[in-house]
């Protein structure tokens, strides 16, 4: 790790200190002092996975709405029917 010339203000808190605090405190500090990781690799990697998790995540949110809108028009069907039928 090397330290970069850019630092973030001591007043300004950001989520992801948090949890870069919360997860690895040694993390949070060299962070904070500056530091940079190289492992850039591993890094791209992480955040190609974090992406495809989201796609993924996006398309069960997707799949479910559908699904609740086939019930609802199920559902309402059926009512339909029951109510043509019924005398």
């Amino acid at each position: 790790m090397t330290r970069s010339s850019r630092q973030s203000s001591p007043t300004v808190i950001r989520a992801s200190e948090i949890g870069r605090w919360v997860y690895c405190e040694r993390a949070w500090w060299m962070a904070a002092q500056g530091y940079q990781n190289h492992n850039r690799a591993a890094l791209q990697h992480g955040l190609d996975a974090h992406e495809q998790h989201a796609q993924q995540v996006a398309g069960a949110h997707r799949t479910q709405t559908y699904a609740l809108i086939f019930l609802a028009m199920g559902v309402l069907l059926l009512l339909a029917a029951f109510l043509v039928v019924s005398p």
